[in-house]
């Protein structure tokens, strides 16, 4: 069914309504309309990295662990999957009446938000710092859910609209301020990439005000999205985000202003029950019947598209219960989980071998927890495999293992009756009687988050500073102290600082929140069954960075990320190691793609993610570093040489000036080719130097 086809049985549908029929509709728990054979529907369902909050459904990695895979490809199957598995839910459970929330089949993913500021703690939710990667990665994730049928397969949403990303405990009151380069440059792009290039059926507006305008009745954010980017779906609402406007924001004074507002600047759908007031506006004279019409024909649009609605049905029908967390799925979550980790350090420890590496000390508050394998937004698996268990599972009896918890992940003590530091003696004892230390540290979604979906001591979600819990650190400084061969294995969602692992562990591995299973991943690549591939899609600071930084609540891209950041990371983004050994052997370009010869004269099989970036050297306005224009994950076996082609961005070779109108570059740039960017910390870390070529008009 085309759109217009869609959008005239909508209209026709709609014309039948009162208008309190149509009001009732614009709400997401949207009743039934019996006489017109309209089922209750339910707009509310996640699927950030899986389906989320409704009962079983595979696990994926959490979303910034897929975008550190850097493969837009896998990324669709993934969301494919997902959405498969969304269908099969609808399918049975609405034939035995049940259409709840996180039943239905409009997706609230996914957060396309660009993570500025490490503090925030929704930034794992995202694909991270980079608007071409998060445009790249949104896009194929949208394709996934939506399907290539003449129907909607799903319906994905673009969130959060826009210039969203914390402070979490001021997100109902906060204007983000942003000048017109860095809404252009930063904030937008993905959001128009998701419109124009993938066709997203919704977007959703943020909790936040933007210049001035709350986001959710923002004629400014509206008019880009309707009128410049020619976006036909529907936009909904954060959840009770317009309460906000007379509540918080004080742009309004009453609900039934709040309505006015939000319905007349375009906002279809209320997540919340401020539209329950949309009847009194309505004999007020505030809004018009047109109003309520407008919006109720956008929703059932897509709802007819989607084919829940008339007799026609859907091409998606027939997907039967059997597909949720089906062996195929659960292999696609298996291979994210194990191309998603990023191996940080490894002073040629790992690979560990089983039958050398003597006795094994397993210790940390993440070694055997099963809560930092799903981030947030999660599905409920019918299998947990944690880190401990996957080690466990895959040596054997080839090795002996000891295991500490070692701390709590973030209180002082693991018994409340007992002393704080329980568990440091227990922890040393295992280091001084093992050969080789896996120390498994980090943070879960009760310390970064959304706000009041967590347990720090902020209620915010966000993070106070990058360092680990001061217990975790005392553990981690006792247990190095020790001299045993060591890997850090950092289960997060944000970055860290790590120094002192940096320093003084022979090996780091960072696996994020890597889903239900993956514990199995994570002992697989320890153990050389696979090659760490993953890289970084953000910066990683050190603490001392963030007085370098502006403020959290400065929307300016000022000393942000990799492409304004003038310190020197951690970690770079893009930067990730492999059991390989693999260079840029020579690169050759056009304007459209480049073709690099690349190497692996390591002496195991891997992965590896080709990156390109550009710099405009001519133009005042461009960012002062290299900016990715273009990516391909590969594979290398041992000794191979390979000429790979990689597409370049055509918007790579464009600027954002001043007064935000995105115009063509200087005419003069340089194109380096890598297996990370071509900064001196990157090549620090590795040993290894970008190949380069200038590019001209």
């Amino acid at each position: 069914m085309t759109r217009e086809e869609a959008r005239k049985k909508a209209e026709a549908l709609v014309s039948q309504m009162t208008v309190e029929e149509k009001a009732s509709q614009l709400r997401f728990d949207a009743p039934a309309i019996e006489r017109l054979g309209v089922p209750e529907y339910n707009w509310w369902n996640e699927a950030l990295h899986g389906l989320a909050r409704g009962g079983t459904a595979t696990s994926f990695p959490q979303a910034i662990g897929m975008a550190a895979m850097f493969d837009d490809e896998l990324l669709e199957k993934i969301a494919d999957a997902i959405s498969t598995e969304a269908r099969a839910k609808y399918n049975a459970l609405s034939s035995e009446g049940d259409r709840d929330i996180y039943h239905g089949l409009t997706m609230w993913s996914p957060n396309i938000n660009i993570f500025r500021d490490p503090r925030w703690g929704r930034g794992h939710e995202t694909y991270g710092e980079d608007p071409y990667l998060t445009s790249r990665l949104g896009k194929a994730f949208v394709r996934g859910l939506q399907g290539k049928g003449d129907s909607l397969k799903t319906a994905a949403c673009a969130k959060h609209f826009a210039v969203h990303s914390g402070p979490e405990a001021l997100r109902h009151s906060f204007n983000a301020v942003a000048s017109p380069k860095d809404l252009e440059e930063t904030y937008l792009p993905a959001f128009q990439a998701l419109v124009q290039e993938a066709g997203v059926e919704a977007v959703m507006g943020a909790y936040n005000r933007t210049n001035g305008e709350p986001c959710c009745a923002s004629n400014y954010l509206m008019n880009k999205l309707r009128k410049e980017w020619g976006f036909e779906g529907h936009f909904v609402s954060d959840c009770w985000a317009i309460r906000d406007f007379h509540e918080n924001h004080k742009v309004t004074s009453a609900p039934v202003e709040s309505v006015t507002k939000a319905l007349k600047a375009g906002c279809d759908l209320n997540c919340g029950c401020t539209y329950q007031h949309i009847m009194h506006a309505y004999e007020l004279g505030m809004i018009s019947e047109e109003d309520i019409s407008r919006c109720a024909v956008r929703l059932f649009t897509t709802r007819f598209l989607l084919g829940i609605l008339g007799e026609d049905g859907s091409e998606y029908d027939s997907i039967p219960y059997t597909a949720i967390e089906c062996k195929e799925h659960l292999s696609l979550a298996h291979r994210a989980a194990l191309l998603s980790c990023v191996l940080l350090k490894n002073n040629e420890l790992l690979p560990l071998n089983p039958e050398s590496c003597g006795t094994l000390g397993v210790i940390g508050p993440n070694t055997n927890s099963r809560v930092p394998l799903i981030g947030n937004y999660h599905g409920t698996s019918s299998r947990y495999i944690t880190v401990l268990e996957g080690i466990q599972d895959l040596v054997g009896d080839q090795c002996d293992i000891l295991y500490s918890e070692g701390c709590a992940l973030s209180s002082d003590r693991v018994e409340p009756l007992a002393k704080a530091n329980d568990r440091i003696a227990e922890a040393l004892a295992v280091a001084k009687n093992s050969d080789t230390v896996l120390l498994v540290l980090g943070l879960d979604e009760t310390l970064e988050g959304e706000e009041g979906d967590t347990g720090n001591s902020y209620f915010s979600g966000d993070k106070d500073n990058l360092l680990l819990p001061e217990t975790q650190r005392i553990l981690m400084e006792k247990v190095l102290a020790v001299g045993k061969p060591t890997v850090v294995i950092l289960m997060a969602g944000s970055s860290i600082d790590l120094t002192a692992a940096q320093e003084k562990a022979d090996a780091v591995l960072l696996t994020w929140y890597p889903g239900a299973c993956g514990g199995k991943a994570v002992a697989e690549l320890l153990f050389g069954k696979h090659s760490p591939s993953g890289k970084l899609p953000l910066t990683f600071y050190t603490n001392e960075a963030l007085a370098e930084m502006p403020d959290f609540t400065d929307y300016s891209m000022r000393n942000r990320t990799y492409r304004y950041y003038t310190g020197k990371a951690l970690y770079p983004f893009g930067y990730g190691l492999t059991y390989g050994d693999c260079s840029v052997e020579s690169l050759s370009a056009t304007k459209t793609d480049a073709a690099v010869t690349v190497v692996n004269t390591g002496c195991n099989d891997t992965d590896e993610v080709l990156e390109l970036y550009l710099r405009d050297e001519k133009s005042p306005d461009a960012p002062p570093h290299p900016v990715l224009c273009g990516f391909r994950r590969i594979h290398l076996r041992a000794g191979e040489r390979a000429v790979i082609s990689v597409p370049i961005d055509p918007r790579a070779f464009t600027i954002v000036n001043q007064e935000g109108f995105r115009i063509p570059g200087s005419g003069t740039w340089t194109l380096y080719a890598g297996f990370g960017a071509p900064d001196s910390r990157t090549e620090e870390l590795t040993g290894k130097k970008s190949q380069s070529v200038i590019l001209t008009d």
